[in-house]
């Protein structure tokens, strides 16, 4: 295995160059099933890149900042994004070492962590120590609060303290919501 180089880094900070590598990584390990709204929301936030010892992107996440509602409180959340490893690359600790620098982000920026895992995903988040959010999920649209009930619950890092008895509702964006 060749040396992993990681580096993080606000969106502000990329060039083109880095974006359109983070872009294309990203529809490869999706197999083309990553939107442009996928892409936008991992935008605006510090993005996890590691690179292989001849510099090619090999794996990438974002954190970004979202508000969640919760028991009448508003709570700052670092919400994980664009979490993806090359397909020739997987299985060898990558993940984890993005994961790693955004967990580390999280904890020092943020009330707590969401995202939304896929199947594939699932696995490496929690154990990581990701954990599934036991309550009802809904949104704070553009109408007002609205419960989702058939939304797949995010998972939480850092969230412990919240009530399953009330709702999470996060903030409205275009496309997936969660």
């Amino acid at each position: 295995m060749t040396e992993s180089i990681l580096r993080t880094s606000h969106t502000s900070e990329l060039t083109p160059g880095d974006l359109g590598a983070a872009r294309a990584l990203l529809d490869q390990a999706f197999d083309g099933d990553f939107s442009d709204q996928d892409w936008d929301h991992g935008l605006g936030g510090v993005h996890a890149l590691v690179h292989d010892g001849a510099g090619a992107l090999v794996a990438h996440g974002s954190v970004v900042q979202r508000r969640v509602l919760h028991a009448g409180r508003s709570l700052r959340v670092g919400y994980v994004e664009a979490v993806a490893v090359r397909p020739d690359r997987q299985r060898r600790g990558l993940g984890g070492l993005v994961m790693g620098a955004l967990e580390r982000v999280v904890e020092r920026a943020y009330d707590m962590g969401a995202l939304s895992a896929s199947d594939e995903g699932q696995g490496l988040y929690l154990r990581r120590g990701w954990t599934p959010w036991k309550g009802p999920v809904g949104t704070l649209g553009p109408t007002g609060p609205a419960l989702m009930p058939d939304e797949e619950p995010p998972l939480l890092w850092g969230g412990a303290a919240l009530d399953p008895e009330h709702a999470l509702l996060i903030d409205w964006r275009d496309g997936d919501v969660f």
